[in-house]
């Protein structure tokens, strides 16, 4: 039986230590001949079938206008042998450099849209953009993935998990419940 936790106060700004949604990305988008990366956290899972994510793409990031312009990206989930690289992407900006190249990243051709994937990443989700009734008040993307391409390794891969403050948590162990599932929600 499990035991009552004792709990102490914690800043509230500071939730995000514990519920960050999933997997740090790279966004890759592109608007006529200028490309750019983007490190992102917040993004969530909104649909199965259409498939849909919603993802914040702040107005102050470079990203932000490509994505708006173009109306696509490409969100790749990079393991952790790229956590520098990751870092380094999140802490400069695309408007003053050409981040595939200062990164030593190989932009690949995606095949439903226009944005680039990175090849250095397990997964890549073509998108396009879906909704956006919330871009203006909360800089909130809805896209729907149009292709997906995975590596046959990426169910062992880890992904990076940030956490705040400059610490990120690795994904883990899986522990396999399938069982205990009613089959209509084994989706």
């Amino acid at each position: 039986m499990p035991h009552p936790i004792a709990k102490k106060d914690f800043p509230v700004t500071n939730v995000r230590h514990f519920l960050e949604p999933g997997p740090i990305v790279l966004v890759s988008s592109q608007w006529q001949q200028q490309t750019n990366i983007m490190t992102m956290g917040w993004h969530m899972v909104m649909a199965f079938s259409p498939s849909l994510l919603g993802c914040v793409i702040d107005a102050g990031n470079h990203s932000h206008a490509l994505v708006c312009n173009s109306g696509e990206c490409v969100i790749n989930i990079p393991s952790s042998s790229l956590v520098d690289k990751v870092v380094g992407i999140g802490n400069c900006s695309g408007s003053e450099l050409d981040k595939f190249k200062a990164f030593e990243l190989t932009p690949g051709k995606s095949e439903k849209v226009k944005a680039p994937r990175i090849e250095e990443c397990y997964a890549s989700f073509e998108c396009r953009l879906h909704d956006d009734a919330m871009i203006e008040r909360y800089n909130l993307f809805i896209f729907e993935v149009v292709k997906a391409h995975a590596a046959p390794s990426a169910d062992e891969e880890e992904s990076l998990h940030y956490r705040g403050m400059g610490e990120f948590m690795l994904s883990g162990q899986s522990i396999d419940r399938t069982e205990l599932f009613k089959p209509s929600m084994l989706i």
